[in-house]
């Protein structure tokens, strides 16, 4: 009886990395859609001021109630007008490395989306707070999905991003998420 509990128990423990979230097809931009949790729901126009200070918005912004989960879809400024996704691959990587104090990168790779070849890299990442400044802030830790479609006229970028500890749960939602993306 005690082996049984023990696996249960084993099993239960293991059931949130294998949980998946409802999707739902979305239409993100005109010629862009994706399936989306149905948690996820639009921006606000000032979630989208407060998370993307640029003067270009992004597409599409969709994020949870508690504002802790967000996927966006955006145009990069990078353009690679002779379409070298290898090139663009290791340029887009260089720069992750450069935006955080410590990024841990679980995979990155190509993978190929509706006939089209979209980079991506997922990783775990950390920004310390800085212990000079009043008002010390805890490091920030987040679990991130992020992919490139490399196109002659423009890059687009879809970023997943969630805190660490919640990766468990949204890892593979993240993925699914991702492998949805079609661009027409």
């Amino acid at each position: 009886m005690g082996m049984i509990k023990c696996l249960s128990l084993f099993v239960f423990l293991l059931l949130p990395s294998f949980t998946t979230h409802k999707l739902v097809k979305t239409k993100i931009a005109d010629g862009i859609t994706a399936s989306l949790p149905i948690e996820l729901y639009p921006m606000t126009p000032e979630d989208v001021a407060q998370r993307f200070p640029s003067v270009r918005a992004p597409l599409g912004a969709y994020t949870n109630e508690d504002r802790l989960v967000d996927f966006s879809a955006n145009i990069s400024a990078t353009n690679w007008p002779d379409g070298n996704v290898e090139m663009a691959q290791k340029f887009f990587k260089a720069g992750l490395y450069n935006l955080y104090d410590k990024l841990d990168l679980i995979n990155e790779g190509i993978q190929i989306n509706y006939k089209r070849k979209f980079i991506f890299f997922e990783f775990d990442s950390r920004i310390s707070g800085d212990r000079r400044k009043q008002g010390f802030q805890e490091p920030v830790l987040k679990y991130t999905f992020i992919q490139y479609l490399v196109e002659p006229n423009r890059t687009l970028v879809f970023s997943f991003t969630c805190p660490k500890d919640l990766k468990e749960e949204w890892q593979r939602t993240a993925r699914e998420m991702m492998k949805s993306v079609r661009v027409r």
